[in-house]
């Protein structure tokens, strides 16, 4: 309560039930339109996180090229960038160590694929995308290196 000097009594302070409606359907608006701008981000990072990842791939698989004078074999796949492979082609110069610490999964928990030769190229390396099945469109989309 405020004491009104003029009338000589108290007047109710406070919003009255209108104001507090216009205040609730303009926070409503505001979370219609931003919350769904808020939730698609998660997504946009892990298709950036695919992206670096797969790059990180590539890089490696070059420079166990540059050792191995060929790429390793889609039987040996992208194993032999962490522990040495077996098999045809042998790998004659294998680094100690490998070329990756360890094999990242896709950010969807999913591994890696990849096919040596590949369709368009020596190699492919790809995430199969947040559904994990070939193909899709949006987030569901393969993510690979024909994407550089």
């Amino acid at each position: 309560m405020i004491w009104n000097p003029s009338t000589g009594r108290r007047a109710a302070a406070g919003f009255t039930l209108i104001e507090i409606l216009v205040v609730v359907v303009i926070l409503g608006i505001l979370a219609a339109v931003v919350a769904p701008r808020m939730m698609d981000q998660p997504d946009k990072a892990a298709v950036v996180a695919a992206k670096q990842d797969v790059q990180a791939i590539i890089t490696a698989l070059n420079m166990y090229k540059l050792d191995n004078q060929h790429y390793p074999s889609t039987q040996q796949g992208l194993e032999a960038l962490v522990q040495r492979p077996g098999g045809a082609p042998e790998a004659r110069n294998w680094k100690d160590g490998g070329y990756l610490s360890r094999l990242p999964r896709d950010p969807w928990g999913n591994p890696y694929q990849y096919l040596s030769p590949g369709r368009s190229g020596d190699f492919e390396v790809y995430s199969l995308g947040k559904d994990g099945q070939p193909g899709g469109e949006g987030y569901n989309a393969d993510i690979g290196s024909w994407d550089f």
